[in-house]
């Protein structure tokens, strides 16, 4: 049966704030309800510019990360966030994008763009899961993963390369189900957009994700748990601000951004 998306949240938060250590109860990204006190305002330390690249699927969280780091460092101008599909920005960086850090939803993004020796030594801060979305009043009737198979169901997933369409895949295959897929996005937020304006009647997402809208409802993707995407993130080794770089995956790494990412629903690596 359908559970909204508040409810999936509500238990993800818990879980990761449980998991890594926060004091107080997570809230959702959409409510914008209590959050870990800023850190503390560093006037002498960082100057120039700092520009991340980071997977669509941190957009809420790494927004908020960003203020926070820019408000700590006042001297710094944190650049608007590139977002987009892991696969997408790896070829970005590899092609020659001017980036200073690398947040990718996957492990297999991240190892192109170390391989390229592009980057330093990726560290994980953050995992999560999928869930079956739908619009809302879930006008297809579905009620599980097996319903993707059904014709005349609109189905949409992410393209097999970037991490959330992996991810899919393997949920789908540990199932035994050959989805009718009628289009592949190249990043989570296009399939998101697409079911929450009735373009489709099903799609896989995170949970994060899916917590950013009350357009869509969620249904239990059963086998999620067993499929977790680990994020790493690294400063770039052609960055031109390097102790910036440096700096904001540590910000990220620490109780501030852990804390953070638990308020947005990410569990630990």
């Amino acid at each position: 049966m359908p559970r909204r998306v508040r409810t999936v949240l509500a238990r993800t938060a818990l879980i990761a704030a449980l998991t890594l250590g926060v004091s107080g109860c997570a809230t959702t990204a959409g409510d914008q309800g209590p959050t870990a006190a800023d850190p503390p305002v560093d006037e002498a330390a960082l100057t120039g510019e700092l520009t991340v690249y980071a997977a669509a699927s941190l957009k809420g969280a790494f927004d908020e990360l960003a203020a926070d780091f820019e408000r700590q460092h006042p001297s710094l101008d944190v650049q608007p966030i590139t977002y987009d599909g892991s696969s997408t920005l790896a070829t970005q960086i590899i092609e020659g994008a001017p980036a200073d850090v690398f947040a990718s939803a996957d492990e297999k993004n991240m190892h192109k763009v170390a391989d390229a020796d592009l980057a330093g030594r990726p560290e994980l801060f953050a995992s999560n899961t999928l869930v079956l979305v739908v619009p809302e009043g879930n006008p297809g009737r579905v009620a599980g993963l097996g319903d993707l198979a059904r014709q005349g169901l609109t189905v949409v997933l992410c393209a097999a390369e970037v991490p959330c369409g992996a991810a899919s895949t393997t949920l789908l295959s540990n199932a035994g189900v050959a989805a009718s897929v009628d289009s592949y996005e190249q990043n989570v937020t296009a399939v998101l957009t697409k079911v929450a304006a009735g373009e489709a009647d099903a799609g896989l997402v995170y949970v994060t994700d899916a917590a950013t809208t009350d357009r869509v409802e969620t249904v239990e993707a059963d086998g999620a748990d067993a499929v977790v995407n680990r994020y790493p993130i690294a400063a770039l080794t052609g960055s031109t601000n390097p102790e910036a770089a440096d700096a904001f995956v540590a910000f990220v790494l620490g109780e501030h951004g852990q804390t953070v990412l638990a308020s947005f629903g990410f569990a630990a690596p």
